[in-house]
Order: C-alpha cells, then structure tokens, then sequence
C-alpha cells in the first residue's frame, strides 16, 4: 500500500474528464451546460410579484421570477412557483401536457386582519408583502374562511303596478357571510297611525315566499309570489335580511289597478234589441 501512494496523482491524471450533461455541477452549483455569465445577454428582467419570488436561472447569472398563484408552471421551460405554492397539473387538454397551475400548497379561503377576505394564505401573504408595513404582522391571518359582514342588499325590490287578477313577483338579492336569514313583511300603519309589519305569507294563500342560494357566493335571493293580485295587496313590502354581524332592508312598493274599470265598453250588436 504504501508504494501506491505515489503513483495517485498520476492516476487522477488519466482520467477522462466529465462528460457534458450528465447532471454533474461544479463548486458554484451550476448547471454543466452553463458557460460564462454573461450578464449583458440576459433578458431584460421582469417584475416579480414579490421580492421573494425574485431568483436566479439554473446557471445562476440571470435573473427570473417564480410563478405566482394562478400561473403557469412545469413543461420544457421548466417554470416553478413561488414559496409556498405547488404546481397541479390541469385537467387533459385544458394546456399543453406537463404543464399545470401553480397553487396554494394550503387550499381555502382566510380572513386577513384588514378586514378583507383572500381565496388562499398565499394571497394573503402576497398582500402583505405589498403593503405598507407599519409593524411586524401588521398583516396576517385571522381566521380560516371568508370574514363576516353584514347583509347588503345587492338588488332592491322593484316597485311594480299591474291589475286585479294578474301574478306578480318582488325579488331582492343580499350579499352577507356568514348566510342570513332573509324575511318578507307588509309594511302597514294601525287605526292609531303607528307602522306594523306584517310578516309574509301569513295566512295569505295567495301569497307565496321562496329564498335560495345565489347566483354568486355568499349572496341569497328571496321572492314573493301574489297570485292572483287583489286590490289588498296593494301597499309597501319590505325585503329584510339578518345575520349575527347585522341587518339590512329594503322596500317595494305594489300598486294595484281595478281590472274592471279597464274592460272595453260592451256594444251591443246590430240584432241586439235596445
């Protein structure tokens, strides 16, 4: 062993050399089929969403950003996505294959500090890498889902006129988290002239009250059917909507026309005996 030890560096000597291209990197940690940097080739760089999204190519000499939440990454240009994101791959056929969006790693909606909702924690903290930093955490999660609010009315009811007999609608649209509770009442005054609400259907067959979820989320819509309109039912109808954080409201007003004050006139025939 001993009269080996003189002859190993002329062993290293007759080596061959690496060959190009077999994932092998140098000290510096770039790529084999880096040349020299040339900083002055380099694309002009782009706005990052955020300084942290802000990194250097795999020859480590241009500049590039990392894919914010939505954008695309994988395929041959080999994008990748910011911190905290992964790429999911897309439904077949919606993008090129081996490509895919980059998301939040921790799926759901949460409710920021400011008040305001964000569709993912990566979002929120996109924000408030943004935003003015007047402390530490001046900027952070309060809790998981959308913050609460209370109800505002989106679409009004309508205020409408038809005539006895015909079906008529009052639609009114709220927006509110978490989902309140939306009621109809008949805004009418007492012999002593004070206002009461009567609370709908009641005992009004002819009345009919539906609410559902929509069209957009965290929104609900309410209507009242009359079918067939009468004469009583004219007056004002208020769209109430409550949840724990607050009420809002809203009023139509029905104006109701005697149909047989509108009837043509009856003119009797020619053989018609006067």
């Amino acid at each position: 062993m001993p009269r080996l030890l003189p002859l190993l560096p002329l062993l290293f000597l007759l080596l061959p050399p690496p060959v190009p291209g077999l994932g092998l990197r140098g000290a510096s940690g770039r790529g084999p089929d880096c040349g020299p940097c040339r900083p002055e080739r380099c694309p002009a760089p782009a706005r990052c969403p955020a300084p942290g999204f802000a990194v250097r190519d795999e020859c480590d000499c241009c500049a590039r950003c990392l894919g914010a939440e939505g954008a695309s990454c994988g395929g041959p240009a080999g994008a990748r996505c910011g911190p905290g994101l992964v790429c999911a791959s897309r439904a077949a056929g919606a993008a090129p294959e081996g490509t895919g969006l980059c998301v939040c790693a921790q799926r759901g909606a949460v409710c920021g500090s400011d008040g305001r909702s964000y569709p993912s924690i990566c979002a929120l903290r996109l924000r408030a890498r943004h935003a003015p930093r007047a402390h530490p955490g001046h900027l952070h999660k309060v809790r998981d889902g959308h913050c609460e609010f209370a109800p505002v009315v989106v679409i009004p009811p309508q205020s409408i006129h038809n005539v006895t007999g015909a079906q008529v609608y009052l639609s009114c649209e709220v927006r509110a988290v978490p989902t309140p509770v939306i009621t109809w009442r008949k805004v009418t005054h007492s012999s002593e002239g004070t206002q009461v609400l009567e609370e709908l259907p009641g005992d009004h067959v002819n009345i009919a009250v539906q609410v559902r979820g929509g069209p957009a989320d965290h929104e609900a819509i309410a209507w009242i059917l009359i079918n067939p309109l009468r004469k009583e039912d004219e007056g004002v109808y208020q769209c109430h909507a409550a949840n724990t954080v607050g009420e809002a409201q809203s009023h139509g007003t029905v104006t109701v026309l005697e149909l047989s004050k509108y009837k043509s006139p009856h003119f009797p025939a020619p053989d018609d005996h006067m």
